[in-house]
């Protein structure tokens, strides 16, 4: 089976990650599977290499001019990935976000979350890429179902996979550098944006530190397409009032990520929006204690294996809790769940749903 798998970038978030993970497992499989992405500012490649067995099409995106809006930029990277992709090689061409969903044309989606964005072409981005594709995935039961509430889809619901190993088994030495580095530390992964919940995990921290003054919060990751420069600002200002100074990393090297995630006292998942949270789910490889955002869905996804807060009293109160005591039920609970979710048994599930689509 030919099959085209499109993304919107070739940065380390989720939904890239994801692709690239299930393309590997697709080829892995025996199928033909080329994934196209746009090369945003000089991108020639993904954040990490990709298994040759995958073709990659990485189409440049050059930045546009110092005062191009997020909407200009949102119908920039439509036209141009549209412009390039012909989709009649294929048997399935199956779009992972809102922008490659619009520039595919007729198209299997995958939905990860629903967001309610302001931005009028943004906001038409995400309704389009909802009701124009003929079939959906989701990757979580709740998402699927706020599909099912709001537009009377019934998508196919396949969870992701996680990299297990890569983070269960990381190098010791690795792990001994970030501690060395960072001292005790909460880690969060995704940066500092809205949909993350980053004010409240800011003031969670503030509370926390009464108890552990000497804890810090590392946030990594953060590369994304939207403009977050007022969010980002009154995070900061909001971090001076509170008298503290989380380390913010940035994005991290590929290669480097595992050994942080595993050297975490705790790790921080706050978020506000939700589709499965591959990245919680990585902790919960490495072994790390997850405090999450008390929703449905990870609710659904993680169940027993996580602690959840629905403010940042209580996200602090059980951040403080996974710190002082650890819990090795919780933490066995985590491993196993993260040990069942593999990128084959996704890739297989998908190639079932391919083939009832197809003649």
């Amino acid at each position: 089976m030919r099959i085209a798998l499109l993304s919107y970038s070739t940065k380390p978030r989720g939904g890239v990650v994801h692709t690239l993970a299930l393309a590997e497992a697709l080829a892995a499989a025996g199928e033909d599977v080329t994934v196209w992405t746009l090369g945003r500012g000089g991108d020639d490649g993904f954040f990490r290499t990709v298994d040759p067995a995958v073709r990659l099409r990485v189409v440049p995106f050059p930045d546009g001019p110092p005062d191009e809006t997020v909407g200009a930029r949102i119908l920039r990277s439509i036209a141009t990935l549209r412009d390039a992709f012909d989709p009649t090689p294929y048997d399935i061409v199956h779009a992972q976000d809102c922008i490659s969903a619009n520039a595919a044309g007729r198209c299997v989606r995958t939905v990860h979350h629903l967001d309610h964005f302001t931005t009028p072409e943004l906001a038409a981005c995400h309704e389009r890429a909802i009701v124009e594709p003929y079939a959906h995935i989701c990757v979580s039961r709740s998402v699927a179902d706020e599909l099912s509430d709001g537009w009377g889809l019934k998508p196919a619901v396949i969870p992701n996979g996680v990299a297990y190993e890569r983070f269960a088994t990381t190098d010791p030495a690795a792990r001994a550098a970030w501690r060395s580095r960072l001292g005790p530390y909460v880690l969060t992964v995704g940066g500092i944006e809205p949909r993350k919940g980053s004010l409240d995990l800011l003031e969670a921290y503030a509370s926390l530190r009464t108890g552990h003054p000497g804890v810090r919060l590392v946030i990594a990751g953060g590369e994304t397409l939207f403009d977050y420069r007022d969010y980002r600002a009154r995070w900061e200002t909001r971090a001076a009032e509170l008298g503290v100074r989380p380390m913010v990393l940035g994005p991290v090297a590929d290669e480097e990520l595992p050994a942080l995630v595993a050297a975490a006292d705790a790790f921080a998942f706050p978020s506000l929006k939700e589709g499965f949270g591959l990245a919680a789910m990585e902790a919960l490889a490495a072994g790390v204690p997850l405090v999450v955002r008390d929703l449905p869905v990870l609710r659904e996804v993680f169940g027993p294996a996580a602690r959840f807060g629905d403010s940042p009293q209580t996200l602090a109160a059980e951040l403080g809790g996974a710190l002082d005591s650890y819990d090795p039920a919780r933490a066995e609970a985590g491993r196993e769940l993260a040990a069942r979710h593999t990128w084959t048994e996704a890739a297989a599930h998908h190639l079932a749903f391919y083939r009832a689509l197809t003649p």
